[in-house]
């Protein structure tokens, strides 16, 4: 009787996995987002004052330069790219002039 059991069992589990395999090679493959192309930004034109340059060269490749913050806000965004992007004392005053004019 235990034998029965077993043909039957393995009868079953066989069916399911050609079940399972088939419905798996017939389902549409997941459809990845379409590649876009890294569009380079351009630098700016030429540096009107140093905190431009400033901007120009440590900031510009990953933001625009930022209108209409108050001067505190602006401090504590310079202050936290200070110490992302290594600037100095001096550049981060010339920034702030920059950007407060």
């Amino acid at each position: 009787m235990s034998f029965k059991y077993w043909i039957k069992g393995s009868l079953t589990l066989t069916l399911v996995s050609a079940l399972g395999l088939a419905a798996q090679q017939n389902s549409t493959p997941a459809t990845t987002p379409p590649v876009s192309t890294a569009v380079q930004k351009q630098p700016p034109a030429q540096p009107q004052s140093e905190g431009e340059r400033v901007f120009q060269q440590n900031c510009w490749r990953c933001h625009d330069a930022p209108e209409g913050f108050s001067p505190r806000i602006s401090g504590t965004i310079v202050r936290h790219m200070r110490v992302r992007a290594s600037l100095s004392q001096h550049d981060e005053q010339v920034l702030l002039k920059f950007f407060n004019p």
